[in-house]
């Protein structure tokens, strides 16, 4: 049996919108639950909540047979986490911080088994190919793997032309927070100077024949990164999914008894 066939990528390669969520709750049961929303991909975020190698395990177990794609952050990128979370049952990975074609490069090499890669062979007793049972894992997997890395920095946005270049990344994710801050402009993400460059790099990437990526849950920024080339966008995040409709039923109730 060979690797499964990655649904994500291979609606990114055909020119298909997917609509994501971001998931920072890090609990298996918030991702089952999103993954009956509708939602076409999840982001389990290994950055900036508080996972770790069990707990992005425990959502991908959750999200098995939902038919939203899991892609999974990791805190940085580093060969032996990727590795970790590709064993761990991940096909789509999405990586912070990537300024340099050269650093692009080592993440493709990380994704993809000796000769053409450096990812450890491990598969034998690993989630990712139940447990040895999938017997044609190895050498069917590196076709199945997504790489998508983020450009969120002024000296990234200097080498995006030479990043798209290199063979192996599917796609770019424009970190808006980030390249905001990095450009003078922390937490000013729709400053118009921002949202030109913002826009502009979607664009580019796009003409470059990978799919863009982004983040944002407003909704005149989610058309306009749309209308640039954006072709996987997440929409929401669970917390203020969670924050918002837990705020919004308060303030009701009191209005009406206040």
């Amino acid at each position: 049996m060979p690797a499964p066939l990655n649904t994500f990528k291979k609606a990114l390669a055909e020119g298909e919108t997917q609509f994501g969520c971001w998931m920072s709750l890090a609990e298996g049961i918030t991702a089952e639950i999103l993954g009956g929303a509708g939602y076409d991909w999840l982001l389990i975020d290994g950055e900036h909540s508080p996972n770790d190698i069990r707990s992005i395990r425990d959502q991908l177990v959750a999200l098995k047979g939902s038919n939203s794609h899991p892609v999974v952050r990791v805190p940085v990128g580093e060969t032996w986490i990727i590795k970790q979370v590709l064993d761990a049952g991940a096909q789509t990975v999405l990586v912070p911080i990537v300024e340099t074609a050269e650093q692009a490069r080592e993440l493709v090499r990380a994704c993809h088994y000796p000769p053409n890669g450096t990812r450890g062979v491990g598969y034998a007793v690993g989630r990712v190919s139940n447990f040895g049972q999938m017997e044609n894992y190895g050498p069917t997997a590196d076709a199945q793997i997504c790489l998508l890395v983020q450009v969120e920095t002024k000296t990234g946005l200097d080498n995006l032309d030479e990043i798209l270049a290199v063979e192996g990344v599917d796609g770019v994710f424009i970190g808006p927070a980030d390249l905001s801050a990095s450009m003078g402009y922390l937490g000013q993400t729709n400053h118009p100077d921002m949202q030109v460059t913002i826009l502009a790099a979607l664009k580019q990437i796009s003409d470059s024949g990978k799919a863009a990526g982004i983040l944002t849950p407003n909704d005149e920024m989610i058309q306009a990164s749309l209308d640039a080339g954006a072709r996987f966008v997440a929409v929401a995040m669970d917390i203020a999914l969670l924050l918002n409709s837990a705020k919004a039923v308060s303030a009701k109730w009191k209005a009406k008894t206040g």
